[in-house]
């Protein structure tokens, strides 16, 4: 037998075993109701009482950061209609009420494997959409240096490298640094957010070389984070930042 093949078998075998080990130990679960999935429901990573509980953000949109709107009249919602943002547009896949538990779980309760389930479908809503506008790169939203240790990873950048592999596009997980903390944006009025985030955010490059890319985030509310990195980003060289995040909330 060739000496090679037989390396390569043995590598396969090894493999499947690891998998199948770590499969027993921590079994995959439904990133909506953290079930055991079964061994059908584990290609799909989904399981199947909860995949018809997902609600997709549909149109009519706002056509700028991609909310949910009411009727077609509209163009914008009310935050857009009256706030100028630094980046070109944004899309949002999930109503933020059908997924809020999941997305706790994802960032507080230490569940990174939702990423797998979470990315691929930002690859499959919105691969497309980022062909169509050139994005050349992917940029998740940054954590606090203090708080991703804590927590043990950025989820924006577990999304952002799921969905970046299966679309073949590059991350930049580097290029942007939070050099600050900020308090919980949920807390704080527009003013206040956009107090909150001056200066939080910094490039660790001299020159970027992407002219146009698009930032990644698990939860699109006024804004206020998307555009402080698109100012820092714009004020590299970047030409056009738009940006894409899992869920948003109806009352944008």
């Amino acid at each position: 037998m060739d000496s090679g093949l037989h390396k390569s078998n043995n590598g396969t075998l090894l493999i499947g075993l690891h998998n199948s080990i770590c499969d027993l130990l921590f079994p995959p679960r439904c990133p909506l109701c953290d079930g055991v999935l079964s061994a059908e429901e584990r290609r799909a990573r989904i399981c199947a009482d909860c995949r018809g509980k997902l609600q997709y953000i549909r149109e009519p949109r706002c056509m700028k950061c991609g909310a949910a709107l009411k009727s077609e009249e509209e163009e914008y919602c009310r935050v857009c209609a009256k706030h100028k943002h630094r980046f070109e547009r944004g899309l949002a896949m999930y109503e933020y009420a059908s997924v809020r538990t999941a997305i706790y779980r994802f960032k507080y309760s230490g569940r990174r494997e939702y990423a797998a389930f979470f990315g691929r479908e930002m690859a499959r809503c919105f691969g497309a959409q980022l062909a169509e506008w050139g994005v050349q790169q992917l940029i998740p939203i940054p954590l606090y240096a203090a708080k991703e240790r804590s927590r043990g990873y950025n989820q924006a950048a577990e999304l952002a490298a799921e969905c970046g592999k299966l679309l073949n596009m590059p991350v930049a997980k580097k290029l942007v640094r939070r050099v600050r903390s900020t308090r919980p944006m949920k807390l704080l009025s527009a003013r206040e957010r956009q107090l909150n985030l001056k200066n939080a955010f910094h490039i660790t490059q001299d020159v970027v070389k992407s002219e146009v890319v698009a930032l990644v985030d698990d939860i699109y509310t006024t804004g206020s984070t998307m555009d402080a990195v698109a100012e820092v980003l714009l004020r590299a060289g970047v030409r056009k930042v738009y940006c894409i995040s899992l869920a948003i909330g109806s009352g944008v």
